[in-house]
C-alpha cells in the first residue's frame, strides 16, 4: 500500500500556491504539505490560511528537520538560499527555478558529497525521457526554439540594453536571442529554466543551442525541440497555457511537480 509523501514548500508564490490549491482538495491525501519555508512569514501564513493550511511557516534552514521532500518554488534570487540547507543535510530537493542552477553548479557537487538528491522538474519542456535515452549513446545536436509572450520580456535588461523593440511582436514573432543554453540562462534567468534543464539532460549547456522569439500571437510559451542523435531524430513542440493566477508562469509547471511527487510512492512508474 502506498504511503504518504511529505512535502516542504520552499517558497509560496504562484507555483507554491497552485500546489497548495490542488493538494488541499485532493481526496487521496497521498501528498502532505508539512511546512512552508518563506522569507515573509506573516504573508505566507496569511496566504496558507486562505487555503485552509495549518502548517508551520519556517526558514529554509529549518527544512531538513521535517523529513520531507523540499519543493523549491521560490525565485531565481532565492534559489540557493532555499535549496542549499536541505542538500547539505542529504535531503531530497525538487527544483523549479533551474535557471539559477547555471550559476550555482557547485550545488550538484554538494548534493553528491552529502548523498542528497537534486531533482529537476521539467514540466514545460517536451521530450526529456527520449533525450535521456538518446544520451546513452551519441547525441549530435540539440536545439530549442522558444516563442514567449512579449510582456514576459518587458522588464528584462537584455531587451533594453540591446534596443529590441517588442511592439511588432504583438502581431508576429520577433527574434530576441540566439546562442547557447548557458548564455540564454544568463540573459533570461527567470524565463529559461528550460534551457538549463535541456543542457543538463543532453549534451551540456554550451553545446545546446537556443533561439528565442517574442510572440504575442500565442496563448502562452511555445517550445520546439529538435534533436539529432545516433538512435533517434526528434522534433517536438509543446504549447503551454498560462496560469490563471500569473500569466508569466505556465500552468503545467505546478502540475509537473505534483506528477513527480506522486511517483515517489507508486508501484508502477512510466518513463525512464
Amino acid at each position: 500500500m502506498a504511503g504518504v509523501t511529505r512535502i516542504v514548500l520552499g517558497g509560496f508564490g504562484n507555483v507554491g500556491q497552485q500546489i497548495a490549491a490542488k493538494l488541499t482538495v485532493d481526496p487521496t491525501g497521498a501528498l502532505q504539505i508539512v511546512a512552508i519555508a518563506a522569507r515573509d512569514k506573516q504573508k505566507a501564513a496569511e496566504k496558507a490560511a486562505s487555503f485552509g493550511l495549518d502548517v508551520p511557516i519556517i526558514s529554509a534552514a529549518e527544512a531538513p528537520q521535517y523529513n520531507a521532500i523540499l519543493v523549491e518554488c521560490a525565485t531565481y534570487d532565492g534559489f540557493r538560499d532555499v535549496v542549499e540547507p536541505t542538500l547539505r543535510a542529504g535531503g531530497h530537493v525538487i527544483a523549479v527555478s533551474v535557471g539559477a542552477l547555471a550559476v550555482n553548479l557547485d550545488l550538484i557537487d554538494i548534493a553528491e558529497q552529502s548523498d542528497a538528491k537534486l531533482q529537476i522538474a521539467g514540466g514545460t519542456l517536451p521530450g526529456l525521457d527520449i533525450i535521456r535515452a538518446a544520451s546513452e549513446d551519441e547525441i549530435t545536436s540539440v536545439t530549442l526554439t522558444s516563442h514567449i509572450k512579449p510582456a514576459s520580456f518587458a522588464h528584462e535588461p537584455y531587451i533594453h540594453d540591446n534596443g529590441i523593440d517588442l511592439a511588432p511582436a504583438e502581431t508576429g514573432p520577433v527574434p530576441i536571442f540566439e546562442g547557447s543554453a548557458r548564455e540564454a540562462a544568463g540573459h533570461f534567468p527567470r524565463h529559461f529554466n528550460v534551457a538549463v534543464t535541456l543542457g543538463l539532460v543532453g549534451i551540456g549547456l554550451d553545446r545546446t543551442r537556443v533561439r528565442i522569439y517574442a510572440d504575442g500571437t500565442l496563448p502562452g510559451a511555445r517550445h520546439t525541440l529538435n534533436v539529432e542523435a545516433s538512435s533517434v531524430s526528434l522534433d517536438m513542440t509543446s504549447q503551454n497555457y498560462p496560469s490563471p493566477q500569473n500569466n508569466r508562469t505556465s500552468m503545467v509547471v505546478a502540475l509537473s511537480i505534483l506528477a513527480a511527487l506522486r511517483r515517489e510512492n507508486t508501484s508502477l512508474r512510466i518513463g525512464s
